[in-house]
Formats: C-alpha cells, structure tokens, sequence
C-alpha cells in the first residue's frame, strides 16, 4: 500500500561482489526520479555449421546477464529549491561524487565499483558499462550548472543466487550434488542426465571405489554428458 511519501532513486557503490563493503561516502540520491529506466535481456546461441551440411540449428549457449539503463539529471540553475549555484562550481563537484561511486576503480578489485540501485520495486545489481555526459546550460563563466549523465550497466548476481536461480539440471553441463539419505548414484545421475546407465562413468569421475555406499554430505561431481561417455 503505498503512503504517498516521496521517495528518492538512490545509489550505492560497493567494493566487493557480496555487496557487504561499501565506497567511502559512496551513497548517491538522484536530484530527480528517472521518468523511466531499460532493462534489455539477451539469449546467446552458436551459429557454427559442421562441414559439408547445408544448415544447422542453433544451439543455445546461455543467456547473459542483463543491460541495465538509466538517465540522471544534474542541475544548479536554482529552478529546483536548494540547488543553486552559490559555491560558482555548477555541477563539476556533483558529477564527481557521483563518478566516484559508479566510475572509479576499487583498488583491490581494479575495476569498477559494484552498485546497488534502488527506487520503489527496482533493485539492480551490477557494474558500469558505458556512461556519458550531456551538458546542457551554462552561467555566464561558462561552468556548467545542468547536465544530462547516461548510464548503462552490466547485471551481476551473487552466485550462490545464480545458481539457485538456474537450478539446471543440463546434461552439458558440470554439476556437483550433495549425498541425502536414501540417495543412490544411478538415481542421482538419473535426475541430471535423465538416465542411469551413466553412472558408472560418474564413478569414475570421482574416484568412487564403492558406488554402492554413497555417504550422506559426500560430494559428486556430474560432468557433461559428453565427457562422460
């Protein structure tokens, strides 16, 4: 039920991948909720054709982790209360803080800081891409006092979430499974490939001595079908 309070987009940059250890003063409230905000999503798939055929299907590969786009208003015309020009700085020192959260390398990462973007029901995580800016209107000096920041960010998620996410049970792919009570290898390696008959090459792919005694918390590891056959 919404309260009809007012609620800035805000940003927040990281320097870890958890998203647990935030920038110094790396918060960042938007002057302006955003009119709008893209997602884009993309499906991967190979386009290699066997030699001497005509055509071939193609074969999915994996989707990749979303575009994320978003515009941010700068402005110290003074047409909105509170942000004038007062300190003849305009926006440099705006952009700047703002750059710093979204643009500037974490040392330890040498990359990019991770941010977490949040506004109503939106809540991304991820990296910059691309950014561009717009200068719009300037004080008679010439120093900017309104600027248009183009945003486009790169989707990440937490693995332990990704993989809960996908729960994918493809057979091209390396999975490794907990032992429960009541668990047998032919089942198991039934469930991820949709037959039995492969699990004496996941007995060898483990090292499995005896497959018949499969101990509750054990480790296995199912590798591609291919490579398992």
């Amino acid at each position: 039920m919404s309260t009809g309070e007012l609620k800035k987009l805000r940003v927040t940059g990281y320097k870890d991948d958890k998203y647990t250890e935030k920038v110094d003063d790396g918060e960042f409230t938007t002057l302006l909720n955003p009119e709008k905000y893209t997602f884009k999503y993309k499906v991967e798939y190979t386009e290699a054709q066997g030699q001497g055929t005509s055509a071939t299907q193609p074969k999915f590969v994996r989707t990749p982790p979303e575009d994320f786009e978003l515009d941010f208003l700068f402005d110290r015309t003074g047409v909105l209360q509170g942000n004038d020009n007062k300190n003849g700085d305009g926006i440099i020192e705006d952009i700047d803080k703002f750059k710093k959260i979204i643009f500037d390398y974490s040392g330890d990462e040498h990359k990019p800081n991770y941010v977490l973007i949040g506004w109503g029901t939106l809540l991304f995580k991820g990296t910059l891409l691309e950014m561009s800016i717009e200068f719009k209107l300037f004080a008679p000096d010439g120093t900017p006092i309104r600027a248009v920041v183009k945003t486009k960010f790169k989707g990440s998620v937490e693995d332990d979430l990704r993989v809960a996410r996908e729960n994918n049970n493809s057979p091209d792919l390396t999975h490794i499974r907990t032992v429960k009570e009541g668990d047998t290898l032919p089942l198991m390696t039934f469930k991820i490939y949709g037959d039995s008959k492969y699990y004496l090459q996941v007995a060898q792919a483990n090292k499995l001595t005896n497959f018949r005694k499969l101990t509750a918390g054990q480790q296995i590891k199912f590798p591609p079908i291919e490579k398992a056959t």
